[in-house]
Parts: structure tokens; C-alpha cells; sequence
């Protein structure tokens, strides 16, 4: 059955609720108090009801499930009668701590110092912004959740949060992700680093509001050509010229990288860059397979073909790992063109995946 079949003759649900949550301070894994801590929130579906939360990937934000006239970016995966069903579920996104989307992070004011933090925000990791998630569901009186469900960054908060917070999700679904950020990953995010920070626009982190960094405009391009496959890439463009001498490809990927720095601040995505580089169920735990051993929840992992930075094979091995481990696992190879950005398209191919580990 299509994503787009699952909506026919369904009410529509009411719109989500948006807001932010005051948190207060956090202290964060370097020692660090971040003081005044706030996170901004969609919550869609049946209030009250089994809690899912969606933890979004590296440019993503609270618009999950969004509204008709603002359709959110996993809208043909969450609503009314679709695969995560809001007429059971109630939905939950956060956008993460460091984000620019409402959340604390480098465009937020110090209040300290009543002037933005930008680059002078303190360093992230993945523990700390699923312990600001944490803390906020329980400001609103949640305690326990049905099941936590992302892809990418996503998937490294279900897997932290699953092993920080043993109790705390009955059910995880982590898609296209590994215990830990490669170094072939993290060469790719080295790469888009350096082009934002030597961008002289940058200005040390210390740039006006409205100020064009082009350097973010090519770590978008280069990471645009990690999460898809070459297949997807030659299929769609064919070697075809836009005008002149510009290839269509090429226009492509300049497009993506102002549409990203249009809406995404550059010190946010630095800052959520380097919370991926850290990302390492295993640290301080003995390793990652000693570190899933303390996982309680039921788990389904997703990896998708042609992912370059997290291989399905690599995602398999956490399966395996856990259920060595004696614990409920469960492994699914998406065969698909789209490669990492796999969990964000094609629903209809494995959208039934979550569907049924909810039923059960």
C-alpha cells in the first residue's frame, strides 16, 4: 500500500501544538552549566495518548508532521490513518539543543550577557541534547514513552537516549545510523567545516544577522552528494546541461546550498557537526557492545542500500550485537537509490516497519 492511499477518506487531525519548553539550566557533559535552557516543540495527534518521539537529522527541525497549507518533513510518514497513526499516537518532536529553530543555541541571547551567544556557545554532544529532550518531556509530565523513532542524527539520540534512559522508551527505532560517527563521516563533516570557517564572511562566529556564508553553502553541497547514491545522481540528471556550460547537477547543488543557508544558521550547523563527531554510544561505557547491554527497549533498525556514511552492514552489526546480547532485536535492509537520505523518502517501501513494531 502507497503513503499517499493511507490518507483517503481520514478526518483531518487537528493541528499540532507548537511552543517552547523552559527547561532551566543544563549541565553538559563538558562541566558546563548552560543556563535558562529553552526548546522549541510540535506536538501532533492524540494528546494524551502512547507517546512516539521523533528525534529530526542534522538540518531537520520540529516541523514533523507541520499543517496542510505547511506540510511538515515527514508528513508522508505521520498523520491521520498513515503509518504513524496521530489518531493513536501522540507525536513529539524537539528541535534539538544548538539548533536554530527555536531551540537555545548560538542565535540565542546569553543571559549572561544579553547579547547572542554565536560562536561563543559552549560545546554540544548528542548525551547532552537528549538529556535537554529528557528533561523536557518530563516538564510535561512525561515520564515513559511508547517508542523513539530518527534517522542520522535522529538515530544517534534513540540510540543514546536508549542506553542513558534504559526505562524511558519502550520501543527504539534508530534508521541509518551506527554506535558511532566514522572517520570517514567525520572526514566529510571536516570538509564542510573548513569551508564555512574559512569563509571570511564567517568572521571568526561573529557575523550579523542576514550575512550570506557561503561557506555553508558548500558544506551543504557536499554533504547533498554523501547522502545520495551515484545511481540516484546519474539517473536523475543524465549528464544534462541547464545553460552553457553549467551542468544540470551542478545547478542542482548550488540551488540546495542557498536554500540551506537561507534558513540555517552556520555556527548551529558547526555546532551540530561537531555533537556528530562525538557521537559514541561507547564512550565511558566500554565500548559500544558493553554500552547496548544496558538497552531495555525493543529495537528495530533500519539501514537503507548505498548508504555511504552509515553501510547497512555496519547497521546490521548493532542488531546482531544485541541480540547476542539476549535482547529483542530486529534488522531491515531498504533497498533504495536515495542512500542515507533513504529514511526521508519512499515511505511506502518501509514505512510499514514502524507501523507494525507499534502494533505490537
Amino acid at each position: 500500500m502507497k503513503a499517499e492511499d493511507l490518507s483517503i477518506s481520514v478526518e483531518p487531525a487537528p493541528p499540532p501544538e507548537y511552543g517552547k519548553i523552559h527547561v532551566g539550566d543544563l549541565q553538559l557533559e563538558s562541566g558546563e552549566v548552560l543556563p535558562d535552557l529553552e526548546l522549541a516543540f510540535e506536538r501532533a495527534g492524540k494528546i494524551g495518548g502512547p507517546t512516539i518521539l521523533v528525534c529530526h537529522a542534522l538540518t531537520g527541525n520540529q516541523y514533523t508532521v507541520g499543517t496542510q497549507n505547511q506540510p511538515g518533513w515527514w508528513h508522508g510518514l505521520i498523520g491521520p490513518g498513515m503509518y504513524i497513526d496521530t489518531n493513536k499516537y501522540e507525536v513529539i518532536t524537539v528541535n534539538v539543543l544548538g539548533g536554530c529553530s527555536g531551540s537555545t543555541g548560538p542565535t540565542s541571547l546569553n543571559p549572561l550577557t544579553n547579547q547572542p551567544y554565536q560562536y561563543d556557545f559552549p560545546k554540544i554532544t548528542i548525551r547532552d541534547i537528549v538529556d535537554s529532550q529528557v528533561l523536557a518531556l518530563r516538564k510535561l509530565g512525561i515520564d515513559k514513552i511508547k517508542a523513539a523513532i530518527g534517522g542520522s542524527l535522529g538515530g544517534m539520540q534513540v540510540l543514546e537516549l536508549a542506553t542513558a534512559y534504559p526505562d524511558f522508551a519502550e520501543l527504539i527505532i534508530p534508521m541509518a545510523v551506527t554506535p558511532s560517527l566514522s572517520d570517514y563521516g567525520i572526514a566529510f563533516n571536516a570538509i564542510g567545516r573548513n569551508a564555512i570557517m574559512r569563509d571570511p564572511a564567517w568572521n571568526g562566529g561573529f557575523y550579523s544577522d542576514g550575512t550570506q556564508i557561503s561557506g555553508l553553502e558548500i558544506a551543504r553541497m557536499v554533504g547533498m552528494v554523501t547522502y545520495r547514491t551515484g545511481e540516484l545522481f546519474n539517473k536523475r540528471f543524465n549528464r544534462e546541461l541547464k545553460d552553457g556550460d553549467t551542468f544540470q547537477v551542478e545547478s542542482y547543488l548550488k540551488y540546495q546550498g542557498q536554500k540551506l543557508s537561507a534558513r540555517f544558521d552556520a555556527n548551529s550547523y558547526l555546532y551540530l557537526l561537531g555533537a556528530m563527531d562525538s557521537h559514541d554510544i561507547g564512550r565511558g561505557r566500554q565500548g559500544w557492545k558493553n554500552a547496548i547491554g544496558r538497552i531495555s527497549a525493543k529495537t528495530v533498525l533500519l539501514g537503507y542500500t548505498g548508504d555511504l556514511l552509515y553501510p547497512p552492514e555496519k547497521v546490521k552489526e548493532i542488531a546482531e550485537a544485541l541480540q547476542e546480547a539476549g535482547k529483542e532485536a530486529d534488522y531491515v535492509e531498504v533497498s533504495t537509490d536515495f542512500g542515507h537520505d533513504g529514511f526521508l523518502a519512499e515511505f511506502s517501501k518501509w514505512g510499514g516497519i514502524p507501523q507494525a513494531a507499534l502494533s505490537i
